[in-house]
C-alpha cells in the first residue's frame, strides 16, 4: 500500500481509505462525492464547511460532558449543605406540598371554586338540606340514647333473673373449689414464704 495514496487528514472521514488516483475522472469535482459513503455530504455543503461542523459539534459534545461534570458536583455540594442545615428530603417535600398547597389556594381556579361555595352554602336549598340533616341526626341520637336504655334494663333484668343468679352461684362454687378460702382477699403465700406450700417441691 502506497503511504502517498492514503488520506492522513485525521479529522477527515476517509482517513486510513486508499484514495485511487489512476481514475481520469477524478479531478473533476463531484458534489456529494467527497465524504464518507454512508454519511453523504447535504447538498450545497462543502468539505471544508462539513469539517468546520463536526469540529464545533465535537466540542459543544465536550462542553456538554464538562457541564455534565459540573452539574453532579453542584448537586452533591447541595445534598452536602442541606444534611449539614438538617434539610431532609422529607421536609423538602413538606415544604413543596406546603408551597403548592398555597400555589393553589390563591389561584384563579381555587378562587372562583370558593366563591361558587359560598353561594351555595347561603342558597336556600342549602339552608334546608342542612336543617333536614340536623333534624335527622337529633333523631336518630335519640333513636340510639333509647335503644341503649333498653339494653341496660333488660342486662338489669337477665342479672336479677333466676338462672342468672343459679349461674352465679355455681361459678362461686368452682371458685372456692379451685382457690379455696383464700379467694375472698386473704394473701396467697408469695415466692419468698419460708413454708413450702407442697411437701415434696419439683426441684
Amino acid at each position: 500500500m502506497d503511504p502517498a495514496s492514503q488520506d492522513i487528514n485525521l479529522n477527515s472521514p476517509n482517513k486510513g481509505l486508499v484514495v485511487d488516483h489512476t481514475d481520469s475522472l477524478s479531478d473533476v469535482p463531484v458534489e456529494g462525492a467527497v465524504g464518507n459513503s454512508a454519511n453523504p455530504l447535504p447538498p450545497g455543503l462543502t468539505e471544508e464547511e462539513a469539517e468546520e461542523l463536526r469540529t464545533e459539534l465535537t466540542k459543544v459534545e465536550e462542553e456538554i460532558n464538562t457541564l455534565r461534570q459540573v452539574l453532579s458536583a453542584k448537586e452533591r455540594h447541595a445534598a452536602e449543605l442541606k444534611r449539614k442545615l438538617g434539610l431532609s428530603p422529607l421536609n423538602e417535600l413538606k415544604q413543596n406540598i406546603s408551597k403548592s398547597w398555597q400555589d393553589v389556594q390563591t389561584s384563579n381556579a381555587y378562587l372562583s371554586a370558593s366563591a361558587t361555595l359560598d353561594d351555595i352554602a347561603h342558597s336556600e336549598a342549602y339552608k334546608k338540606t342542612q336543617e333536614t340533616l340536623s333534624q335527622a341526626g337529633q333523631k336518630t341520637s335519640a333513636a340510639l340514647t333509647t335503644v341503649g336504655t333498653v339494653i341496660s334494663k333488660r342486662l338489669g333484668d337477665m342479672r336479677n333473673s333466676a338462672t342468672f343468679k343459679s349461674f352465679e352461684d355455681k361459678m362461686g362454687n368452682l371458685k372456692y373449689k379451685v382457690v379455696g378460702p383464700r379467694g375472698n382477699g386473704e394473701a396467697v403465700g408469695s415466692p419468698t414464704d419460708t413454708t413450702p406450700t407442697q411437701e415434696n417441691p419439683p426441684f
